[in-house]
């Protein structure tokens, strides 16, 4: 069965030919891929195109995947991560041609419409918004390692940088985060714990 196969064995598979190995590599990975592009994002429509240039890529250029560096999963973020930022520098260009710069960015609002209580409505709704308002390296590492899981070491591959990094970003994002929230219930939670949960 397929399902029992390694991405790295899907891959393989796939780029012989193997339609039915590529779909369930798809079906495995494209969960991950939208939601890090959403989170690095913030737009929906963004990490729907992101979601389908990376698994085009694949078809086209997954024989530069070297199992050698790294995990499939990790490849796969590393090849979103850029097509994150040509969509994102794509959409400023736009905006500076056909509007003044304004502070308040609505691509930095995710159109989320979570079920459950109001609390967690407001704490998911306030935690997004203070993820997306992060440098970029400082989202790409929680991102990465706080939502999607990803080990320093895998994480540090997708981004092409060394694991100290990946650890010091971390640390950094994480107390620029609780200083965002000093007044929600993510604050006071800890981002690693109910603040993490709302994200993923």
């Amino acid at each position: 069965m397929l399902a029992e196969h390694t991405d790295e064995q899907l891959l393989r598979m796939a780029l012989d030919g193997n339609e039915d190995a590529f779909t369930a590599l798809y079906r495995r990975r494209q969960g991950p891929v939208y939601r890090f592009a959403l989170h690095m994002s913030g737009s929906p429509q963004v990490a729907e195109e992101v979601t389908q240039d990376v698994f085009l890529f694949l078809l086209q250029r997954g024989r530069s995947f070297d199992p050698e560096r790294g995990v499939v999963g990790a490849y796969l973020f590393g090849v979103a991560r850029n097509y994150v930022r040509r969509a994102r520098e794509k959409s400023h260009t736009e905006a500076m041609m056909t509007t003044p710069a304004e502070d308040d960015d609505p691509e930095l609002v995710t159109n989320f419409d979570p079920v459950g209580d109001i609390a967690r409505s407001q704490t998911s709704a306030a935690v997004r918004k203070a993820v997306l308002s992060l440098p970029e390296h400082y989202r790409e590492a929680v991102v990465l390692c706080d939502l999607q899981e990803l080990s320093y070491a895998d994480a540090a591959e997708a981004l092409g940088c060394a694991i100290g990094t990946i650890r010091s970003r971390l640390h950094r994002a994480h107390e620029m985060l609780v200083r965002k929230l000093q007044n929600s219930a993510p604050a006071r939670a800890g981002f690693s714990g109910d603040a993490a949960r709302c994200l993923s």
